[in-house]
């Protein structure tokens, strides 16, 4: 049922209460001084411990396993059992992260009660402490555009090793999904998540809470780094840390250790760090915002995540995953979308990027029916042409220019928007358009439309004249 360390230099006691836990299914190991206890934990970290505070000739007493344990393993529970106790030594034991304190000669049964509460009390806090960590991101990740296909190619090469990658992206492009994507895959998926919002906390705060604390008043109190020992630790837009915690965690990445606030304990963690940005932290650098040391410690394996601009050909499944996800989540009818509505997807503007197009299918599903499809009037208009009783109307400046102008205007963003619609394919292009391909590369040409590679996949823009020059 569970692996429990017993600490005690009394032969007798620890054989004794090892017999009890091995006839209730319990899996006992036993420890007479302090080597061997902290042997045994480096080993494998039991699932709880029962500790004697006083342990002959031994270099540490149990105070002092407990300070480490609570240190190094925080999330295993101790048991303090002694023949000398008094209101001192339990109060202190309470402090340093003790679970209860037992006296000797204590009654078995009692005991088992307390191991019992124990153990139960460390499974809910694993628990909660995993829901606190999931939010409404995920690892999964949907599209088949070139330039998602290139994305989860170096998101798969790096998902094996230790190495710290930077995401780097334009805000609601998924970059933290990327990085669960690499936690969910790689050999620390079963340890922690932890993610550290460095826009939203507080400067003042940043320390206490990376850290933790200690206070003679609330004892220790982990931080996230704490949290996240084992698995991974994802900066989200790490360039809005503070200057003076920068300093601080270069030094962690530097010796894997640090002391919480008000503590002098070393504490080491075994950690794995992402991170991600939306800015140049190059130019952060040269402007004395962020330290070019920390940038070139994080800042180990560069990854670009696209922007739905540059992955337009997703969009429908992108939006079939939210259709999915929002009826599971939150039991929203699950619509399809009509080829109208998936064309008109494709064209819109998406400055909010994933975000934002997972917004949008959530107003129309929360707002719109129930059944059917979804048709492309639920979707909102973004378009410079309305449609109005059956003619176009005409908005912004395109009225007021000649027909020939407005004309090329409009069959350059028209061609653009298709072409960026399909991933970069023009025989895909010219059969939605309903033009022979060789007729719609004269037009391209005739239009200066350029295609070029761009994050991995096939981008269309206009060609400007240094362009033509080169």
């Amino acid at each position: 049922m569970g692996d429990i360390l017993i600490v005690d230099d009394e032969r007798d006691i620890r054989e004794l209460i090892g017999d009890i836990l091995r006839d209730e299914g319990h899996t006992p190991r036993l420890a007479g001084s302090s080597d061997q206890c902290m042997a045994a934990i480096n080993a494998e970290p039991p699932e709880l411990m029962i500790l004697d505070i006083w342990l002959k000739d031994s270099e540490m007493d149990g105070i002092d396993i407990l300070k480490a344990v609570k240190r190094d393993n925080p999330e295993i529970p101790v048991v303090i059992i002694s023949g000398h106790g008094n209101i001192e030594i339990a109060v202190a034991a309470i402090k340093q992260g003790a679970y209860d304190f037992i006296e000797k000669p204590f009654n078995i049964d009692q005991l088992m009660v307390v191991i019992s509460r124990a153990m139960e009390t460390s499974r809910l806090r694993r628990e909660n402490l995993s829901l606190r960590r999931q939010d409404s991101s995920s690892s999964e990740m949907a599209g088949a555009s070139a330039a998602f296909k290139a994305l989860k190619s170096n998101l798969d090469k790096v998902t094996n090793s230790n190495g710290r990658v930077m995401l780097t992206g334009p805000a609601g492009a998924g970059k933290e999904t990327a990085a669960r994507y690499i936690h969910a895959n790689s050999p620390r998926a079963g340890a922690p998540f932890v993610t550290v919002s460095s826009a939203s906390i507080a400067p003042e705060r940043m320390e206490e809470v990376l850290f933790g604390r200690e206070t003679p008043e609330r004892g220790v109190e982990s931080g996230l780094l704490e949290q996240a020992h084992g698995g991974v630790l994802y900066f989200d837009e790490v360039a809005d840390m503070p200057l003076g915690t920068q300093s601080k965690i270069l030094r962690v990445l530097t010796e894997q250790q640090f002391s919480r606030v008000g503590g002098v304990d070393k504490v080491r963690v075994d950690i794995r760090v992402l991170s991600s940005t939306n800015r140049d932290l190059e130019a952060s650098v040269a402007a004395g915002d962020f330290r070019q040391e920390l940038y070139h410690r994080l800042n180990v394996v560069p990854i670009s995540v696209p922007s739905l601009e540059e992955r337009r050909e997703d969009i429908p499944e992108l939006a079939a995953y939210f259709i999915d996800s929002l009826n599971r989540e939150q039991g929203l009818a699950a619509r399809e979308l009509s080829d109208e509505a998936q064309a008109l997807l494709q064209t819109m503007p998406w400055p909010g990027n994933l975000r934002q197009l997972r917004n949008v299918i959530e107003r129309v599903l929360i707002l719109g029916s129930e059944k059917g499809e979804i048709g492309a009037d639920e979707l909102p208009k973004a378009e410079p042409l309305e449609q109005e009783e059956g003619r176009m109307v005409l908005q912004g400046g395109l009225a007021t220019l000649p027909l020939r102008e407005a004309r090329e205007l409009f069959e350059r963003e028209y061609l653009l928007t298709q072409i960026n619609r399909f991933g970069g394919n023009i025989s895909r292009t010219a059969a939605f358009v309903g033009m022979e391909r060789s007729a719609l590369h004269r037009k391209l040409k005739s239009l200066n439309v350029v295609t070029s590679n761009k994050s991995g996949a096939r981008v269309a823009h206009v060609e400007e004249e240094h362009e033509k020059a080169d």
